[in-house]
Order: structure tokens, then C-alpha cells, then sequence
């Protein structure tokens, strides 16, 4: 981790109090902390934006299924073994007497997982999807490569 610097930062009075009541909401214990976040964040957001295709992403999918329809558990886990250098984990969680979950950890080229997601997502008995990126945390603020 690199040094600390200090430095000011003006905002209306009315966006401050916003500001420090949803970080209150989220845990922070002070606003240095919440504003690291606020700026990783953005660092990873510009990231995937600048390299869409090429970023090597981290991610995970979360789709919600019915495991009643028709050969779609089948189909879903054939599309993952067809991918499986994408994949790292699943977890699989049966929600109801109707409905399952999987968490799928992935990793490797943005424009691979993005299209993983898209086809895993698509498959008809998906009911909902969902697919999360970032970077590796070295990425985040080495800007260079």
C-alpha cells in the first residue's frame, strides 16, 4: 500500500450530511474510508470501460432458475463444462421446491465471461441473472498496463 496524503475537498453542506448518513447506513467508520471505496470503484468502472474486451475480469454470476424445466440443468451444466477454463467455482443452492440458485466464480478476458454470462443467462428456464466484474486488485491502481 502506498503512502497516505491528505487533501480537502469542498461540497455543499447539504450533500455532505447525504453523504455521511449513507455511510453511517454502510458501516464506515469515518469518510476517508468511504471516499477509497467511492474512488476504487470508479478506477475499476473506467478500467473495464477503456479495455472492454481485453481486461482480464474477475466476476461472478448469479442466475436463479427452475429446476423443473425441461433438460435445463443439463443444458446449463454442459455450456459450463464447454467453458470450464472461465470457471473457478459454483455453488449451487436450492431456494424452493421449484427453484435453484448457482453463484459462478469466473476469470479470464472480459469479452469471454461477458459472452459466458450472456448465453448462461439466455437459456430459457432462467428466470433472473445477474453478472458482476472487476479486476484484480493490482489493476485497480496501476493504470499504465
Amino acid at each position: 500500500m502506498g503512502e497516505l496524503v491528505r487533501f480537502s475537498v469542498s461540497v455543499e453542506d447539504d450533500l455532505l450530511e447525504s453523504f455521511d448518513r449513507l455511510i453511517e447506513r454502510q458501516g464506515y467508520g469515518n469518510r476517508s474510508e468511504a471516499l477509497r471505496d467511492l474512488m476504487r470503484d470508479a478506477l475499476v468502472r473506467a478500467h473495464l470501460d477503456e479495455r472492454p474486451k481485453a481486461a482480464d475480469v474477475l466476476g461472478t454470476l448469479t442466475i436463479v432458475y427452475d429446476h423443473h424445466a425441461t433438460d435445463l440443468a443439463d443444458r446449463l451444466t454442459a455450456l459450463q463444462h464447454d467453458h470450464y477454463r472461465l470457471i473457478i467455482s459454483v455453488l449451487h443452492v436450492h431456494i424452493s421446491h421449484d427453484d435453484c440458485m448457482e453463484v459462478i466464480v469466473l476469470r479470464g478476458p472480459a469479452r469471454r465471461v461477458r459472452a459466458l454470462a450472456d448465453a448462461l443467462i439466455s437459456i430459457k428456464g432462467v428466470k433472473h441473472g445477474r453478472l458482476f466484474l472487476t479486476i484484480p486488485a493490482k489493476k485497480i491502481t496501476d493504470r499504465r498496463k
